[in-house]
């Protein structure tokens, strides 16, 4: 977790340890980053301390991780830029962070991001589905079945951020809090980093959500202006 305070007038002091009492959802730096950001989190505290009520929730999707993907690393039989090295795809693309090594390397300009998986066309959702979509996704195991992906892929390192928005979307659905998808859809994205360096994996939102068409609007200090909307 980040400090939410980053940014401010002076750097951060180290790792965001002290995590605000009431709401428990942002953490800081220090107690002088705390007391700047005071004015900027009250707004939002209540309603963040609503949201971690029903945080048992999230732990429920089942796009969160990518055990099926990743055996080897959930195991802690190998490390993960090990994996990511016998793929072929290490600090590469848009897999520059998804290792320690690649995020110690800082930001890059995002002109750079990359739209190729760097994976044979068999590892990765490269083409149009070849079947229909089930009616709701249940987990890795079906997504990669019926993309007719191995489940030794690496892609669900990524794929989780689109197929946790669809997750998210179909729940959202069913409870009757918003109303059924049409022709068009728009999403608000709070807070994107890395993802500004992966944004290519978000056009698997257009294969869960055929005949749909998708905008999603990056809001945070990290996206640049020309960045700021995205249409899948």
């Amino acid at each position: 977790m980040e400090c939410a305070g980053r940014g401010s007038r002076t750097p951060c002091s180290g790792p965001a340890t002290r995590r605000c009492r009431r709401c428990q959802a942002v953490a800081y730096c220090s107690i002088s980053h705390q007391v700047s950001h005071g004015n900027v989190h009250k707004k939002e505290c209540q309603r963040l301390e609503q949201q971690m009520k029903h945080a048992h929730v999230v732990s429920d999707f089942p796009f969160r991780f990518s055990e099926e993907a990743t055996m080897q690393v959930c195991d802690k039989r190998e490390t993960r830029c090990s994996f990511l090295i016998k793929q072929g795809v290490h600090r590469i693309g848009m897999w520059m962070f998804e290792c320690s090594c690649g995020a110690s390397t800082g930001r890059f300009d995002c002109s750079r991001f990359m739209k190729d998986w760097n994976l044979s066309i068999t590892l990765c959702p490269c083409r149009e589905p070849s079947t229909p979509l089930p009616k709701l996704l249940s987990g890795w195991k079906e997504y990669y079945e019926w993309r007719c992906i191995p489940l030794y892929s690496p892609v669900a390192l990524l794929l989780h951020w689109s197929l946790t928005l669809y997750w998210a979307i179909k729940l959202a659905v069913q409870g009757k809090l918003i109303p059924e998808i049409s022709n068009e859809l728009r999403i608000h994205y709070l807070g994107p980093e890395k993802e500004l360096h992966q944004l290519a994996v978000f056009s698997e939102l257009h294969a869960v959500f055929p005949d749909v068409r998708i905008h999603i609007d990056l809001v945070g200090p990290a996206v640049p202006e020309e960045r700021g909307q995205l249409q899948v």
